[in-house]
C-alpha cells in the first residue's frame, strides 16, 4: 500500500513549529519583556533618592569680617548679612514672588525678574511680591564664628547681639 501524501496541517511524527506558533511565542515574550521592563523602571522611579544639597546651617565667618554698617550679600547662600553696630542679621535674598535672587539697592532690595521692591528690612514696598523677605536665625558658634540657620525663620527686625 502506498502512503498517502500528508497535508500541510498534519505534522510529521514530532510536533513541527508553525509560523503561527512562532509568532505567538515571540509576541508573548515581547509582552512579558515589556512588563518586566515597566515593573523594573517603576520600582527604580518610586525608590527615594537622597539628594544632598547645601546644608541649611552654615558658618559665615567671624564677626570682625563684617564692619559696622555693612550689608554683604552671599549669593551662593542666598542671604544678605546686615551688621548694625554690635547687632547682626541674615535676610533672605530669594524673592517671595517667584524665587528670583534679589539684588541690594540703595533703598533696600530689588528683584530684577518682576520688579518687586523691598526696604532695608525686607518689607515689600512695591511689585507683585506677596510677603516680606525671610529673616534667619543668627548665632555664635563655639569656635567664635557666626552661624546662620535657614531652617529657623525669625521675626523681621530681630537682630543677634555680637
Amino acid at each position: 500500500m502506498a502512503k498517502e501524501p500528508r497535508t500541510p496541517e498534519e505534522p510529521e511524527s514530532g510536533e513541527a513549529i508553525t509560523r503561527r506558533k512562532l509568532l505567538g511565542w515571540l509576541t508573548g515574550m515581547g509582552v512579558f519583556g515589556s512588563v518586566l521592563v515597566t515593573a523594573f523602571s517603576n520600582f527604580i522611579f518610586i525608590k527615594p533618592r537622597a539628594t544632598y544639597g547645601q546644608p541649611n546651617r552654615f558658618s559665615i565667618g567671624k564677626p570682625e569680617d563684617y564692619p559696622s554698617g555693612s550689608r554683604m550679600t552671599l549669593d551662593t547662600r542666598r542671604i544678605c548679612v546686615v551688621r548694625d553696630g554690635d547687632r547682626m542679621a541674615a535676610i533672605s535674598t530669594t524673592c517671595t514672588h517667584l524665587g528670583c535672587i534679589v539684588a541690594t539697592s540703595e533703598t533696600g532690595f530689588a528683584c530684577p525678574c518682576h520688579g518687586s521692591h523691598y526696604d532695608q528690612d525686607g518689607n515689600v514696598t512695591g511689585g507683585p511680591a506677596p510677603k516680606h523677605l525671610a529673616w534667619y536665625q543668627v548665632s555664635l558658634a563655639p569656635n567664635g564664628e557666626i552661624e546662620v540657620d535657614k531652617d529657623v525663620e525669625i521675626t523681621p527686625g530681630t537682630y543677634f547681639s555680637v
